[in-house]
C-alpha cells in the first residue's frame, strides 16, 4: 500500500514573500492565503484565510527586519497550532540574533538561544534554516533542525568563473572552517585575514596570513552587514598583489551604508543569497535564489527524505 502523507501547504511571511513565491513554485504549487492585519498603534495580527487542519504547514519567514519579522512568525506558528495543523515546519532563510551565540561580555543575553526557545514555545514541530553564524545554534533547539548549506548553490558559480589562480579566503579567523569547507571543493589554498575589532561593526587593525601575490582571492562570509570587514579585507588583498577579489556572502544584511562601500571597494563583485531581499540591484553585487534548495528540503521533509543528499557537489 502507497505510504500516505498529509496535505501540504507552504505560507510565506510578509518579510519573505518574493522568496517564498519562488519556493513554492519550485515546489510546484502556489502559497496559501494569509492576511497580516495591524492595529493603529502598530500591533500585527496575521491569520490564514483557509484551513490548515490536518496539514503538513511550512512557515517561510527570514527574520530581517528581525523585530517585526519574528513577531510575525511567532503568531503564525501559533495561529498553525491552534488552528489544529497537523505539524509545523518554520522555514527561516535568515535566523537573526545568531551573532548573539554566547556571552562574550558580561550582562548580556544569549539573543540566539531565547529566539530558539520562543519558536519552539509557540508550536514548531522543526525549524529549517541556512548558514547559522554559529552552527551550535541548532543545539540550542529541542526539535529537528534541517542546516541548509549555501555552498552547493555558490561552488557551481565559482567554477564558472574559471579564475586560473583560485585561492580562497576567510575575513576573519572565525570563518576558517567555513572557508576550509569551499576551498576542499577547489583543492585550492586558503589564506585568512585576522582582524581586531573595537566594537560591534568597527574594525580596529587587520593583518593576512598566507600569500596572496598573482592570486584570484575569492572571500567566504556568512552575513554581509555593513561591508566594513569585507572591503577592507579586499583592498589589504590587492595591496598585497593580488590579481583579483571578490566575496560570497550567504545573507546581505547591507545595512547602513553598505551597498554605497561595496560599490566604492576594490571587490570585482559580491555574490549574495535571496534569504533577504536586496534594496538595491545592479552594480557589484551579483544574487543566486535558493529557492531551488529549500524547495527540494521541503519535499524531503515531507516525504521523509534525506537533507544532506542536498549538497553533495563533486570536488575539482
Amino acid at each position: 500500500m502507497p505510504q500516505q502523507f498529509n496535505p501540504v501547504k507552504l505560507f510565506a511571511g510578509s518579510g519573505t514573500e518574493e522568496l517564498g513565491r519562488k519556493i513554492a513554485e519550485a515546489h510546484g504549487r502556489e502559497l496559501g492565503d494569509l492576511s497580516v492585519a495591524r492595529f493603529s498603534d502598530g500591533e500585527i495580527q496575521p491569520s490564514f484565510n483557509e484551513s490548515v487542519r490536518g496539514c503538513d504547514v511550512f512557515l517561510i519567514q527570514s527574520t530581517y527586519q528581525p523585530n517585526d519579522n519574528l513577531i510575525e512568525l511567532l503568531l503564525l506558528t501559533d495561529a498553525a497550532k491552534r488552528a489544529s495543523a497537523h505539524y509545523i515546519t518554520v522555514v527561516v532563510p535568515y535566523f537573526g540574533w545568531a551573532r548573539q551565540d554566547r556571552k562574550d561580555k558580561p550582562r548580556v543575553a544569549i539573543g540566539a538561544k531565547l529566539m530558539a526557545n520562543l519558536i519552539m514555545a509557540a508550536g514548531a514541530h522543526r525549524i529549517m534554516t541556512m548558514d547559522l553564524h554559529a552552527a551550535q545554534i541548532q543545539g540550542f533547539f529541542d526539535i529537528p533542525v534541517d542546516h541548509l548549506d549555501a555552498s552547493v548553490i555558490f561552488v557551481p558559480y565559482i567554477r564558472s568563473l574559471n579564475l586560473p589562480n583560485l585561492t580562497i579566503a576567510s575575513p576573519d579567523i572565525g570563518g576558517s572552517y567555513r572557508a576550509r569547507t569551499f576551498a576542499k571543493y577547489f583543492n585550492a589554498e586558503i589564506i585568512i585575514c585576522d582582524k581586531r575589532r573595537k566594537r560591534a561593526n568597527e574594525i580596529e587593525s587587520m593583518s593576512i596570513i598566507g600569500d596572496v601575490s598573482g592570486r584570484d582571492i575569492v572571500l567566504i562570509d556568512d552575513i554581509c552587514d555593513t561591508a566594513g570587514t569585507l572591503s577592507k579585507a579586499a583592498a589589504l588583498i590587492m595591496e598585497n598583489g593580488a590579481n583579483s577579489v571578490r566575496a560570497v556572502c550567504t545573507h546581505a544584511v547591507l545595512s547602513g551604508k553598505a551597498y554605497d562601500t561595496i560599490e566604492n571597494s576594490v571587490l570585482s563583485e559580491l555574490i549574495v543569497t535571496d534569504t533577504i531581499p536586496l534594496k538595491r540591484e545592479g552594480g557589484k553585487i551579483r544574487q543566486l535564489s535558493t529557492a531551488d534548495l529549500f524547495a527540494r528540503a521541503i519535499a524531503n521533509v515531507n516525504e521523509h527524505g534525506s537533507i544532506s543528499q542536498l549538497f553533495k557537489i563533486d570536488q575539482a
